[in-house]
Order: structure tokens, then sequence, then C-alpha cells
């Protein structure tokens, strides 16, 4: 029913503008339907990341009026979490969504694609994978492969995490086992704590069993939806590790090339629509699920201490650069990644910045 209302939303200008014709030609007498399986690293219909996964399934097949058919598997259901790019590299799903950190054992530069600590909110990573060349090399990357990426979500600035224990001081996060994946595990682990890489529907029972002491996931919107708040006292913030985390569909070459062009440009079209989408729907939950949080569940909110954001933000810079210098594609990708983020840096402070501290002021 949520995915009809998302599809009915789109109206019939934002349907046409997409289809570009194609829903006409899906009436055509001879059509040919193609049958894709999506695989995905979220559980089933979980609210924002597992809905958006099925949103760009339900929206592909309505602008390509049936001609692509595409039946969704959330996590472990057919494949675990973390196979969804091999699984869709063989050819066993023909698309997946998923986030192009979890991947770094493929390539480390993969990373750049998803979330950098300390880097680009999700308004800038549109910016940079859309129009400042960031998008191309993350083709050349997944080309490898035999994938297409595409961007098809973004969770926004996340949050700092769940804790077992306050965190007053650099002391504190050393011995610290906590789930966080990517750059940021890369940078906890200079700080003195443990990284440990875990798919979200293990989460919560590690946080209650002590397997782990602290654990992000995304924000307040899918937090409460896991009962992290069940398991764990502290809630803190900001979430340095993933300032606009870019969620990806990661398309296979061949059945790609199986398609009509007007297919093609549906597919494409659709992962934006759903890019945008996911990013305005947790504009709007994420304020209402902190609110339940705080309000009926007690949470303690926490801002972490200065010192520890200084002293993280220090080790980012060097983890990042490190990566960005491994080899010669990833010397390319963190040179375009830093030019961007030089020019966004300087225009978020002079207007995206100033208007914020002019209306928090007001």
């Amino acid at each position: 029913m949520q995915r009809r209302r998302f599809i009915r939303g789109l109206g019939t200008g934002s349907l046409a503008a997409l289809g570009a014709g194609a829903v006409g030609v899906g009436h055509a007498k001879a059509k040919t339907e193609h049958k894709w399986r999506m695989v995905t690293t979220w559980p089933k219909n979980f609210p924002g990341l597992g809905t958006g996964a099925e949103r760009l399934a339900e929206l592909i097949e309505t602008l390509s009026a049936g001609r692509i058919r595409v039946r969704v598997f959330g996590a472990n259901e057919l494949v675990p979490p973390f196979e969804v790019l091999d699984t869709v590299a063989r050819g066993t799903a023909q698309i997946g969504h998923g986030a192009a950190y979890y991947w770094k054992g493929k390539s480390e530069a993969a990373q750049f694609f998803s979330a950098v600590p300390f880097g680009l909110t999700a308004q800038e990573m549109n910016g940079w994978l859309y129009h400042g060349g960031g998008l191309e090399l993350w083709t050349e990357l997944y080309d490898r492969f035999g994938l297409i990426p595409a961007p098809a979500g973004n969770t926004g600035v996340q949050m700092g995490g769940w804790f077992n224990k306050e965190i007053r001081s650099l002391e504190d996060l050393k011995g610290l086992k906590m789930r966080i994946p990517g750059l940021g595990g890369e940078v906890l682990q200079r700080a003195g704590g443990t990284p440990v890489n875990l798919p979200g529907n293990e989460l919560f029972i590690a946080l209650q069993n002590n397997t782990i002491d602290a654990t992000e996931w995304v924000g307040p919107y899918n937090d409460l939806a896991f009962g992290l708040y069940k398991a764990a006292k502290y809630y803190y913030y900001p979430g340095w590790h993933e300032p606009g985390t870019t969620l990806e569909a990661i398309i296979n070459k061949e059945a790609f090339a199986e398609l009509s062009e007007d297919l093609q440009a549906i597919v494409l079209n659709a992962c934006k629509v759903v890019n945008q989408d996911m990013l305005a729907e947790y504009t709007v939950r994420n304020p209402v699920a902190l609110k339940t949080l705080l309000r009926e569940h007690q949470v303690e909110l926490r801002r972490f201490p200065d010192d520890v954001i200084e002293r993280l933000r220090a080790l980012s810079e060097e983890v990042v650069a490190e990566i960005g210098a491994r080899d010669a594609f990833s010397q390319r990708v963190y040179a375009s990644f830093r030019e961007f983020f030089e020019q966004a840096r300087e225009w978020g402070r002079i207007a995206e910045l100033t208007y914020m501290q002019a209306r928090d002021r007001a």
C-alpha cells in the first residue's frame, strides 16, 4: 500500500517526464518482458532503507508499463546482506540495493561513494556524483565487476550511535567495541577502539548481549524501528562518520544491455527519483522519531565532547588521505572528491551555515 501511494504521489507529470514516452511504447502489441531479481542488504520492508528498495522496484515496473518486473529479496531471503554485490555480479540477481562502503574488500576507493567522515552532506554528495565527476569514477570502478552503479537513496546526516557508557573523553574510546562500517571504522580503530562490521538485523542482539559496547545504525527513524533504545542508554550526536550516506543501486551490466534505450533510461531515472525521495522521507521522519525516543522512552541524548570530535576529525583526515593514496585509481577518486569538497565547504560556509545560524537566532 505504501508503495502504491508513492507511485500515485509522483503525479502524471512526473511519470510522463521520467517515462519519456515509454508508457506508450509499453502498450504496443509486441513487448518484451524482463524479469529481474533485486537483492538488498536491508531487512525486508525495513523503514526507509528496505521500503526505498521496494519503491525503486515498483517505480521501475510502473514506468516501464510492466516490461520490467522486479521481485525484491530482503537480507538473508536469497543471499546474506554482504553478498549482494557478488550476487549481482554473477547475474543471480539483476539489481541490488546497498551501500558502497560494504565492498571495501573489493576496492577501498568504493567507500568514497557512500560516506566519508567529516565529508560531504547529502546535498553535496549529489552535487559531486551527478555534476562533479563522482559518478563517472564510480562507474569506472564498478565496470571491473561487470556492474553499473546509481545513487538510489540517502539518509542525510546520521546520529553518532548508541553507547552503553558515557563518552566523556578520548580515553573512553579506547577498547570500545563498536559496530561502525567503512572509513568511520578505520578512524575508530586509530582512536583505540575496535570496529565491528555487522548487518543491521544483528545489531540489537549484539548490543543487548554486550558482544559490542556501542553501535551506530542510521538515525532516529531507523533506530526506533530496531528498538535500539532497549539495549543502550546513551544516544550520541553528531554522526561525524556518515554526514550524508549515499545508498546505491547495483545493476548487472549484461542485464542492463539487454534493455531497450527507453527502459535503460527508466531504470536510471527511477534511481534518481528514489534517491531524492528517501532523503525527503528521512527529513520528515527523523525529528518525529527523535521526540518519541526522548519523551516516551527517556533516551539520554548526548553530544560528543569537543576534544573527542577534534581528535576524530584529525584522524579522519589521515585515514582518508592514506586510502586516497593507495593506488592510481584511489588517487584520482580522492583528488576529485577533495577538490569538490573544498568548493562545497567554502560555499556552504557562506550560504547554508550562515543562514542556519541566522535562523537559530530568531
